[in-house]
């Protein structure tokens, strides 16, 4: 079981089963989904992904104190050998609660769990160059951009059937970077 993450205005906790709603309420979204491979969005596919992520440890739900509405969510997974130390972080948000910080509120509290109490040695992120909301967030949270991959990523067909490339940006951060802003 994770531990419960708290900031001022958030909680940061593991997914229910019963989260499923709230997900489907922004997943199902197109403009929410643009730069994310299609999900299942009907009943049974958010069902099913509410449970898988309420069993593992990679996703984290984000839930307002105020109300406990669940406003989205954040991956954490492991990527490269166990021997890295590194995470991948991820996050998406109900549209609706877009600019109010939330994302870069649970996104601090994440990585400040991540590399005071997992031991994590580095943490990247990935997001299309052309999601500046998302590039942003990620440079306010001090992480530097790495890299830019081009057609590197592709989750959707043109009419034709062919694969739409996109680019990719790459940001990190070490725990000891974030220890040195962080004090």
């Amino acid at each position: 079981m994770k531990e419960l993450l708290e900031t001022e205005r958030l909680f940061v906790r593991s997914f229910k089963p019963e989260d499923w709603r709230e997900l489907q309420e922004y997943i199902s979204k197109e403009e929410v989904m643009r730069f994310e491979e299609p999900w299942d969005c009907s009943d049974g596919g958010m069902r099913k992904a509410a449970e898988d992520f309420s069993k593992g440890d990679d996703f984290w739900a984000v839930e307002l104190k105020s109300t406990g509405k669940m406003i989205g969510d954040l991956y954490f997974g492991k990527t490269g050998p166990e021997s890295f130390r590194t995470r991948m972080i991820g996050y998406i948000f109900n549209n609706c609660f877009h600019g109010n910080g939330y994302a870069t509120d649970a996104c601090r509290a994440l990585l400040s769990y991540a590399f005071s109490s997992l031991n994590v040695h580095r943490v990247v992120g990935l997001c299309s160059p052309e999601n500046k909301p998302s590039w942003k967030l990620m440079k306010r949270l001090n992480m530097r951009r790495e890299g830019h991959s081009i057609k590197a990523v592709t989750f959707r067909m043109n009419e034709a059937g062919r694969p739409i490339w996109w680019d990719e940006y790459r940001y990190a951060i070490l725990a000891e970077e974030w220890a040195d802003i962080n004090v």
